[in-house]
């Protein structure tokens, strides 16, 4: 249980990274255009970035509380959310 448990961190963690990287990219992206779409977009990235703090957060803080056969699933979730970000940071990138 414990394993699946640092997985999910663990991609949580990276999740965090990458949006960080995104959340740089945008504001340097509204610097320049002042375009209200980018404004949009940091705010999606910070939304995640909170739901992947407090996913870190509960893993430790409530582990116990956890039922074992849904761990998978949320080790799914998180890595779903890495391809999705790793994704929009290929097209976010790709224009530069």
């Amino acid at each position: 249980m414990a394993m699946l448990m640092d997985v999910s961190a663990a991609v949580s963690l990276v999740n965090i990274a990458v949006l960080a990287v995104l959340l740089a990219m945008y504001g340097r992206i509204y610097a320049n255009t002042k375009a209200v779409f980018t404004l949009g977009l940091m705010f999606f990235a910070g939304m995640l970035v909170l739901h992947n703090v407090i996913a870190v957060y509960a893993y430790f803080a409530m582990a116990p509380l956890y039922a074992e056969p849904l761990l998978p699933y949320f080790v799914g979730v998180h890595i779903a959310e890495l391809a999705g970000i790793g994704a929009l940071l290929k097209v976010t990138v790709r224009p530069l």
